[in-house]
């Protein structure tokens, strides 16, 4: 659902952007921060391949409650285990192989979050059938209605919901807010929200705000989130 609703005595993000330098020791400083992670051009992701969004889909719904150390030391084994991430093999996933998979200590072996790989692959098939590709589908889709992709991606998806998803987009290089702790209190800070979002009414507004933002500045999202973390909290951590 696209917003461009106006939010009464928005901060402004030059405002923003001014305390997160000062915080910071200087602009330079601020930007080789907020540099750390570049986001992609609708061509780049368009070009990376199907099984590499499959892959970190995966790797998201894995760690999401789990230790990532354990999670990315077991990693290969997840290439092996599910045919390098085709979309098409593991729509396909058998009982039989459900069940070997479960038997696998090369892998973490939760059902759920198996059977969440199963799911994902079938839903990134038919993305790929519908638009040619997984990448031309999330590389075309606007930046200003990242709430709706959001959605999209909890309706359609397996266990890729709230900060899990948003993760998953930004690893993957698409332009992203992520709504952790040190960017809801920037929000609530900048006057979009007054607790940390929470809701589609929430979400719009923070929409609404990171469209403004971007006009203002004619930065991304994810340049526009990773800002405004660093603004807040002892070491801004959380991007």
């Amino acid at each position: 659902m696209r917003s461009d609703r106006g939010i009464l005595n928005l901060k402004s993000f030059q405002a923003i952007y001014e305390r997160a330098a000062e915080r910071k020791g200087g602009e330079a400083a601020l930007e080789a921060l907020v540099a750390e992670h570049r986001s992609k051009s609708p061509g780049e992701l368009a070009a990376i391949p199907d099984d590499r969004w499959l892959a970190q889909m995966t790797k998201c719904v894995f760690q999401a409650g789990f230790a990532w150390k354990v999670v990315d030391a077991k990693w290969p084994g997840f290439e092996t285990a599910f045919h390098a991430f085709a979309p098409p093999i593991n729509a396909a996933m058998s009982e039989d192989e459900f069940d070997t998979h479960l038997k696998n200590t090369a892998i973490v072996r939760n059902a759920q979050k198996v059977l969440a790989v199963r799911d994902n692959a079938r839903f990134l098939t038919e993305l790929a059938s519908e638009h040619g590709s997984v990448g031309a589908f999330f590389g075309a889709w606007p930046d200003d209605d990242f709430v709706g992709l959001l959605d999209l991606l909890k309706q359609r998806a397996a266990r890729l919901s709230g900060e899990t998803a948003m993760r998953y987009l930004r690893w993957m290089g698409k332009p992203s807010f992520i709504t952790s702790r040190d960017v809801a209190a920037a929000l609530i800070d900048a006057g979009v929200v007054a607790k940390p979002p929470s809701g589609k009414r929430d979400y719009a507004a923070v929409q609404s705000a990171f469209n403004a933002w971007s006009t203002e500045s004619g930065r991304d999202l994810t340049a526009l989130s990773r800002v405004l973390a660093l603004s807040v909290g002892p070491e801004g951590f959380h991007r």
